[in-house]
């Protein structure tokens, strides 16, 4: 490449190229028009709003608690692949994540939160606890906080807590739900966080939708209502849109996926169906893609991964397989709506 005329002298190729197209890559030092062409054509200049779309799922049960963590990568298909295990192996956890970490929160009635690196491979280190030991809570994030609700095996099922996910340490209190719940889900845009409240704390089935604003503290606020107020739902986002799939009355499960705008309030709407009717799913997403992995009907258990296109409508599509059948697990990821 030729060295370029610079007004204050002469700039020469840099010998070091950046180190990729995601928003997370580098490029020091100071570049021509030229030179950022050069590397761009090459694939390797560092662009805004390319993310690392990476997806994680840990924990969950067949048989017995796994502490494995597994991933895919968002924008292909195909088959999990291992990642590392979980500091406490547990089961009906939640999860939540920024662009570069993801951390597991709670499950088999324990108060442990654990973390990863999600662009690198490897076990989860601790992050702090959990106010009160629960399991079947809620989760969801934006870039920076990630609020949660406490779930089962809590005498107080109504609470709402968070955590800075750049940092590690306990969860602290932000507000109350409306009524006591669980089991539910959480989804996000950068601004605001919803929750489905899908079973309250004496078994009875409810359809609420909730929702916060991430940034603030306070209690949550109606949003509106699902169509099926049933157990174990999963949940992912754009950063517009937020998509309710599965959950089921008594461990049966149903296909239905539905949706709401995040930004404002109503009632969910139907999106499309699962490829098999699950309760105990995972889910989690990119700015355009939701994937669903594993779950349970009727004592069946899968090692599905399914996926749908969030902007449209539409029924769920193969995208492969975890490492074994599973329910009950987290999922997070590197790209999803809140970030």
């Amino acid at each position: 490449m030729a060295t370029s005329s610079w007004n204050a002298g002469i700039i020469r190729p840099v010998a070091v190229a950046p180190t990729g197209p995601l928003e997370t890559g580098v490029a020091s030092g100071v570049w021509t028009l030229d030179q950022v062409a050069f590397w761009n054509k090459q694939g390797l200049w560092p662009t805004a709003g390319n993310r690392f779309e990476r997806a994680l799922f840990g924990g969950g049960n067949y048989g017995s608690n796994t502490n494995v963590i597994q991933y895919i990568t968002i924008t292909t298909t195909g088959d999990a692949v291992d990642f590392g295990d979980l500091t406490v192996a547990r089961t009906q956890l939640a999860a939540c994540s920024s662009s570069t970490r993801g951390v597991f929160i709670g499950g088999s009635t324990l108060n442990v939160m654990d973390y990863v690196t999600i662009a690198t491979v490897g076990n989860a280190i601790d992050f702090g606890d959990i106010s009160i030991a629960n399991n079947r809570g809620t989760a969801l994030s934006n870039s920076t906080r990630g609020v949660l609700t406490i779930g089962y095996g809590a005498p107080v099922r109504n609470i709402i807590e968070y955590i800075t996910i750049a940092t590690t340490g306990n969860s602290t209190d932000f507000g109350d739900l409306s009524i006591p719940a669980f089991y539910g889900t959480g989804v996000a845009s950068t601004t605001r966080g919803v929750i489905t409240l899908t079973d309250d704390q004496n078994g009875i089935p409810v359809n609420n939708i909730e929702y916060v604003t991430i940034a603030t503290t306070g209690n949550s606020t109606d949003f509106g209502d699902v169509a099926l107020g049933f157990p174990g739902v999963s949940g992912c986002s754009s950063s517009t849109r937020g998509i309710f799939a599965g959950g089921g009355p008594s461990g049966i499960g149903v296909n239905v996926i539905d949706y709401v705008t995040i930004a404002s309030t109503g009632n969910a709407t139907d999106f499309g169906d699962l490829i098999n009717s699950k309760y105990a799913i995972a889910g989690t997403s990119s700015s355009t893609r939701g994937v669903f992995a594993g779950g349970n009907s009727s004592g069946s258990v899968t090692n599905v991964i399914q996926y749908i296109t969030i902007a449209s409508t539409g029924n769920a599509t193969d995208f492969g397989d975890l490492l074994s059948i599973l329910e009950a697990q987290a999922g997070c990821s590197s790209a999803h709506g809140g970030l």
